[in-house]
């Protein structure tokens, strides 16, 4: 054999090595979207933390972790036919425990496939507390919604490229220990990345969101990804997206997307979202107060196919049923007029036991709708 020809076996040899590698890292064409898309029943579920935990750490950390309550609070998804929920992760639980994190994910995920729940998990979060630390959390503020949430990975975590590999050793390291696991819905790599974020630190989330993304398609994960557009006046392939929207739009395999508006806002989301031809997602709605609500919105998803998770489920140390003035002036004196979120008191009580009917009359419509097109018989 020539040298010649061993220069050309090798480069087409590493030019396909490139182009392996490349595809890894590329978002699922549509028809791998829409074709796992058609293998759920149309999902329903909250953004989901526990009544006794302030933020993602006190939830997940070692001497905090209550996976007796995260068992009850469940049964109450399961039982008005929800089959998903958002929970969100933490870098720092990963630098803290790495183990010890990811033996509490697989107990998380048991608890959930027992309830019928496949979850969407987090990776990064760009809102609230931007300083995150890791131990005994503080207690809620009394009358102010989500007083203790904290940002992944915090504003330090975020300026010190050195801190980037330990990012991508949480981000892979998960994934790889789940790739293949079909409790999982998904992984939302990144949550509202461009809140609060201007100049420097906006630049720092749309170089690492990327790169997020190609870490987590590395580990091959048998899941979609995702990121949810949350704000901007036009989504559809004509909106004047911002640079981070761009990457979230053109690396999730389905879009996600959150709306705290009337109805009519989100349909019209939508038939913004519709034209990129991928499954689509809210992952954040739910404000009475502001226009969204269970009754106006479900409908609508139904109508289009479009899975929907509130934001809140049980009422508990996050005080999300505060509206966000409570920043401003906290609900101390007397509780607000409505619930801003949530679904449940802490003792499992709903909050309207009209919006839990209608949920559950939803669900089990479209489960008897899909074993239908299955041809499972009831």
């Amino acid at each position: 054999m020539s040298k010649l020809t061993i220069r050309i076996g090798l480069s087409l040899a590493l030019a396909f090595s490139a182009a392996t590698a490349l595809a890894d890292t590329q978002q699922w064409p549509a028809a791998k979207a829409n074709a796992w898309y058609a293998k759920q029943r149309w999902l329903v579920g909250s953004n989901y933390i526990p009544s006794d935990a302030i933020n993602q750490l006190e939830m997940w950390q070692a001497d905090s972790w209550n996976p007796a309550q995260i068992d009850k609070e469940l049964g109450w998804a399961e039982a008005i036919g929800m089959n998903t929920m958002r929970v969100f992760l933490h870098d720092k639980l990963w630098e803290q425990d790495a183990d010890g994190f990811r033996k509490r994910i697989d107990e998380f995920l048991a608890l959930a496939a027992r309830h019928k729940i496949k979850p969407l998990l987090v990776f990064f979060d760009s809102c609230w507390d931007p300083n995150p630390k890791l131990g005994p959390q503080r207690p809620p503020i009394p009358g102010v919604h989500n007083s203790g949430w904290v940002q992944s990975p915090g504003k330090a975590g975020l300026a010190d490229t050195a801190n980037y590999p330990k990012l991508r050793a949480y981000v892979q390291g998960v994934v790889r220990a789940f790739a293949k696991d079909d409790r999982i819905l998904g992984w939302d790599i990144w949550n509202e990345p461009d809140n609060s974020k201007e100049g420097e630190q906006f630049a720092q989330v749309e170089t690492l969101l990327p790169q997020a993304f190609a870490w987590a398609r590395e580990a091959d994960p048998s899941q979609p990804l995702t990121s949810g557009v949350w704000h901007n006046e036009d989504w559809s392939p004509q909106g004047k997206l911002n640079a981070i929207e761009k990457i979230q739009i053109e690396q999730s395999d389905f879009i996600t997307f959150h709306v705290y508006e009337w109805p009519e806002v989100l349909e019209r989301r939508i038939k913004e979202l519709q034209p990129y031809g991928r499954p689509i997602i809210a992952t954040e709605y739910l404000a009475r107060g502001a226009g969204s609500t269970f009754d106006t919105s479900l409908p609508i998803a139904v109508k289009y196919n479009v899975g929907m998770i509130n934001w809140g489920f049980v009422l508990g140390k996050t005080q999300t049923s505060f509206p966000w003035d409570s920043w401003q002036k906290p609900y101390t004196g007397s509780p607000p007029v409505v619930w801003h979120h949530d679904i449940f008191h802490a003792d499992g009580k709903p909050y309207r036991q009209v919006e839990v009917d209608q949920i559950r009359a939803l669900t089990r419509a479209a489960q008897i709708e899909f074993d239908r097109k299955a041809g499972k018989k009831r």
